[in-house]
């Protein structure tokens, strides 16, 4: 069993951005994220924070737009299409889940494509789906740099994606599509998810459910990768595999902390200095 070490490959792409934003300050350009953080979520203000203190390391701009959980959503509104016109800014993040008073989509759909580091406005979305350049969202991209990375061949692979979110599933199906690999994709309607796990080379899932995926869920030699991130009452980390007993099947596994969680970040940072990299003349 190997395990796909997400934090190490981060820290190379990290380490290999800040020398490009070194050339790029040379031009005069230095590149700017915006964050919109909305209410008091914990996970929300460390995610955050995280992304505050890689946009430090690789010698990035970055603004944190912090608002209270009584905010309108207009004022969320104006103070994106400030952002929008903010020629020091490239990339803008929206941290979510956002108080339930306010529209996601709607926040989402405000934000410049060009400036939509996340790859979750619809432009970017429809544009990754027919294999055209866009944003991707980045855990489903930082994934494909972890296949890259480790010369996974994607082609002609069953792959079972567990979980179908508009941030996940559904773009890490598109980009695997986009690969050649056959891909099914599973939710909390799906009848038997064991029988879909257990016929795939490859293992993809993030719900946030604990130890979801055990042992008897996959195959022989299946390739696992977790995408999950959950905080036991102990205060462990956990993903959504049981990782002690899946691991022994697996040929490849992700480990939580320090598997896809990482490459999120490096994602987000590369997709904003793909946006800075347009200002050059």
């Amino acid at each position: 069993m190997t395990l796909l070490d997400g934090k190490k490959l981060a820290k190379k792409i990290e380490s290999s951005i800040a020398q490009e934003v070194e050339e790029l300050k040379d031009k005069g350009i230095v590149p700017g994220l915006a964050a919109i953080l909305v209410g008091d979520d914990p996970a929300s203000h460390t995610y955050v924070s995280m992304k505050e203190k890689s946009c430090k390391n690789a010698g990035f701009y970055s603004i944190v737009h912090k608002m209270p959980n009584t905010i309108s959503q207009d004022e969320i509104i104006d103070t994106i299409k400030m952002i929008n016109n903010n020629p020091r800014i490239d990339g803008i993040l929206v941290q979510l889940p956002l108080p339930e008073h306010i529209d996601t989509t709607k926040i989402l759909e405000v934000v410049d494509p060009k400036k939509d580091v996340d790859g979750f406005h619809p432009y970017n979305m429809g544009r990754v789906v027919e294999n055209l350049p866009a944003f991707a969202p980045c855990t489903p991209v930082g994934v494909m740099e972890i296949f890259k990375e480790y010369s996974i061949d994607l082609e002609g692979k069953d792959i079972c994606i567990v979980g179908a979110s508009n941030i996940v599933g559904k773009p890490m199906a598109a980009l695997l599509l986009n690969a050649n690999a056959t891909v099914t994709v599973t939710h909390i309607y799906t009848k038997d998810l064991a029988k879909h796990t257990k016929a795939a080379d490859i293992v993809i899932v993030g719900v946030g459910v604990p130890n979801l995926i055990k042992e008897d869920m996959v195959k022989d030699g299946a390739i696992v990768i977790d995408i999950g991130i959950n905080r036991l009452e102990s205060g462990k980390l956990v993903g959504d595999v049981d990782f002690e007993n899946v691991s022994q099947k697996c040929s490849y596994i992700t480990p939580v902390p320090g598997g896809v969680g990482p490459m999120t970040i490096a994602m987000l940072l590369s997709n904003t200095l793909q946006a800075a990299k347009r200002r050059v003349k």
